[in-house]
C-alpha cells in the first residue's frame, strides 16, 4: 500500500514513516504543505494519505476535501493534536475516513489506518460526543477562529485562506453566534474552554 504523509514537522513524518513501514506498508511521499501534498498525489497516486490539520498553507480539511473530489477510493487519516468534537465533525464532513490525536498509541494509529484502508467510504473516531457538546463550528470557522487566535485581521485571514474579506466577516459573525460570544476575545476564551485551540 503506497502512503503519503503530510505533516508540517519533519520529525513527526520521519516518525509516521518508521512507524507505518514497519506495518508493512510503503511511503510514497512525504509533504510540508498543501501545494507538496497535491504534487505528490498527482506524481504517486497514494491509497492513503495521513494528513495533519494545521498547515502553513492552508488546513488540512481543505487538502482532505480536494483529495476527496480528485479520489473518492484514496483512504485519508487525520492526525492532529486537536480532540475537539467540531474537529472530528468537521474531519467527518471534509470526507476523512478516520480521526487520530496525536497523543494516541501508536496501535491506535495502525488501527485507523487500517480502518481507512478497509472501509474509505466510512468514518471512524474513537472521539465521541453528545450533542450538546458539538458547537457546529464547520472546518472553514475552525481556520478562521485560528487565524483569530493568531491576531491576524480580515484581510489578512483572507489572503492566507484564499477567501474575499466579506467571506471572513460572515465566518466571523458565524463563529461569534455559535459560541454566543460578544466579540473575537470573548470568543477565543470560550473558545480554549472547550478545547477548540490549543
Amino acid at each position: 500500500m503506497k502512503v503519503l504523509i503530510v505533516d508540517d514537522h519533519a520529525v513527526v513524518r520521519h516518525g509516521l514513516k518508521s512507524a507505518i513501514q514497519a506495518h508493512g506498508h510503503s511511503v510514497v511521499a512525504e509533504a510540508g504543505s498543501i501545494n507538496e501534498a497535491q504534487a505528490f498525489m498527482a506524481k504517486t497516486n497514494p491509497d492513503l494519505i495521513i494528513v495533519d490539520i494545521n498547515l502553513p498553507d492552508g488546513s488540512g480539511f481543505d487538502l482532505v476535501t480536494w483529495s476527496r473530489r480528485v479520489s473518492p477510493t484514496t483512504a485519508i487519516v487525520i492526525l492532529t493534536l486537536n480532540d475537539s468534537a467540531d474537529y472530528v465533525r468537521a474531519a467527518q464532513r471534509a470526507g476523512a475516513n478516520a480521526f487520530i490525536v496525536k497523543s494516541a498509541p501508536l496501535t491506535d494509529l495502525i488501527a485507523a489506518i487500517d480502518f481507512a484502508v478497509s472501509s474509505p467510504t466510512s468514518f471512524s473516531s474513537k472521539h465521541i460526543y453528545t450533542s450538546d457538546t458539538d458547537i457546529g463550528l464547520s472546518a472553514r470557522e475552525i481556520d478562521v477562529l485560528q487565524s483569530i487566535s493568531l491576531g491576524l485581521s480580515n484581510t489578512a485571514i483572507a489572503a492566507n485562506l484564499f477567501i474575499s474579506v466579506s467571506t471572513v466577516k460572515t465566518h466571523v459573525s458565524s463563529i461569534l453566534r455559535k459560541l454566543k460570544a460578544g466579540n473575537r476575545v470573548q470568543a477565543l476564551t470560550i473558545a480554549r474552554e472547550l478545547g477548540l485551540l490549543t
